[in-house]
């Protein structure tokens, strides 16, 4: 049986937590940071966890099938 191989954009864009949660950068926070307040400038700079579905679906790209 192969090897379940984990999606090299998926890594690069998501991590997991000691405690198993996937973590994702904070949407708009790349570019053109003038046109933003500090306040969203500091909402987006923190790191949101991925719940849901997209929970399920971003662990099999990262190749944990548990859980």
């Amino acid at each position: 049986m192969p090897k379940q191989k984990t999606n090299s954009s998926a890594k690069k864009r998501m991590r997991v937590t000691g405690t198993g949660k996937i973590m994702r950068e904070g949407v708009n926070n790349q570019h053109k940071f003038e046109g933003k307040n500090s306040a969203r400038k500091r909402r987006v700079a923190t790191d949101q966890v991925i719940t849901g579905g997209d929970r399920v679906k971003a662990r099999k790209l990262l190749g944990k099938l548990k859980g």
